[in-house]
């Protein structure tokens, strides 16, 4: 047997043994899993990619997107989150490390043409999904790889990415950090401005996730067209939790037409989990400035990852049930009406801290057999699953100015 046809074989039993929950859901989910588009707004593989490779278009158990299992429950588009850190942005390195994660998507997909095909536009979704494909579409978390360069926004629109989260865990040259306790622009820099006009020309989508609220609510004013939150819940289950999104803004953000993407992760919807992480960022903040602070003085580094270790330590994700993703769905959806709510799970970025039966992408499927016990149509499903998010898209490519 050749090594083509051993790993086919090795496929087909992967799909036809793996082990998830998802194949307790019930027939109808199961069912609509199949039948409807499935958009998952926020999956970090391509950081873990070029950190260590994978070949995703086979079983990978210890990641929790993979063709397998992408396919078991359902999934049909899956944004890779090229993520770069606040610390990557000062040390300069941060746009070749986004160009590098794009080289590895773009890799993926040319291994796999029968499996996985790259995804700009709405319009192409069931042209190219026939046949089974999962289609990646590309995401940046972090405005940092532009730097100060306008045309650096075109770059990254020629090479497909087609959402930009305009911060992450620090403030940066375009907008303040839902993270910080001191804010740098009191919202978005006047260059951050001129990003926000530039990414509307472009039809590219702006995206509040990890934003302040002083910048989620300036980026909605600014913004011609609507925007995004790519993986952000509601600080109505998180008070004091800046990184979710408060229920004035997430009104706003409906108001001007655009999509809120609820995450999976523990984290966002549990809140202990949720004042867990606000400290820790504050906290890696702080680390990083006193690093910086020791580089320039010439004294030795303190270990980043005996850092984080100790943290994680003593900070354990608590157990958290897919009910807490539930109720922010059911909020949401009472608070800006259902054509405003989507799903954006962050997959591969929470360090596997997850709801019970909501743990990989072949788990879509539980999560629709919950909504429906809660008493949503398959219509109004099919909205949160996918529709939703790729009507917006849709509405901000059409709002471009090339």
């Amino acid at each position: 047997m050749t090594r083509t046809a051993l790993f086919h074989s090795a496929l087909a039993l992967a799909l036809t043994f793996a082990s998830s929950a998802a194949a307790q859901a019930p027939d109808a989910a199961q069912r609509l899993a199949r039948e409807a588009v499935i958009v998952d707004t926020h999956i970090d593989a391509p950081g873990i990619l070029v950190g260590h490779w994978a070949d995703l278009g086979g079983p990978v158990p210890d990641r929790e997107f993979d063709y397998p299992r992408a396919r078991e429950g359902g999934l049909d588009v899956a944004f890779m989150a090229i993520y770069t850190s606040a610390a990557r942005d000062e040390d300069g390195s941060a746009r070749q490390l986004a160009h590098q994660q794009i080289d590895a998507v773009e890799a993926l997909a040319a291994r796999h043409p029968d499996r996985f095909a790259l995804l700009t536009s709405p319009g192409d979704v069931e042209r190219l999904r026939e046949g089974g494909r999962v289609l990646l579409a590309l995401g940046m978390e972090n405005g940092g790889p532009i730097g100060d360069d306008l045309a650096e926004l075109e770059r990254f629109h020629q090479r497909g990415v087609r959402y930009i989260t305009l911060a992450h865990s620090g403030n940066n040259r375009i907008a303040d950090s839902s993270y910080t306790l001191e804010k740098r622009w009191n919202g978005l820099s006047p260059f951050g401005r001129e990003v926000i006009a530039e990414m509307n020309r472009l039809g590219i989508m702006v995206d509040v996730s990890h934003i302040s609220d002083a910048a989620t609510a300036q980026a909605i004013e600014l913004s011609r067209v609507p925007v995004i939150a790519s993986h952000s819940a509601l600080r109505h289950f998180t008070p004091d939790f800046e990184r979710n999104l408060s229920d004035a803004l997430a009104k706003a953000i409906a108001a001007k037409g655009g999509v809120i993407q609820i995450p999976f992760g523990n984290a966002f919807v549990n809140p202990q989990a949720a004042a867990n992480t606000q400290a820790y960022f504050r906290a890696i903040g702080e680390f990083d400035r006193r690093n910086n602070e020791r580089a320039a003085a010439g004294e030795p580094l303190e270990d980043r990852r005996a850092f984080v270790a100790k943290w994680d330590a003593e900070h354990p994700s608590p157990p958290t049930a897919i009910d807490a993703v539930l109720d922010q769905i059911d909020h949401a959806v009472k608070l800006v009406g259902i054509d405003h709510v989507g799903i954006g799970s962050d997959f591969d970025g929470v360090d596997g801290n997850l709801p019970e039966g909501l743990k990989s992408v072949a788990d879509f499927p539980n999560f629709i057999a919950g909504l429906q016990a809660r008493g949503y149509s398959d219509a109004d499903i099919r909205k949160i699953l996918g529709g939703n998010f790729l009507r917006v898209w849709a509405q901000i490519e059409a709002g471009a100015e090339r």
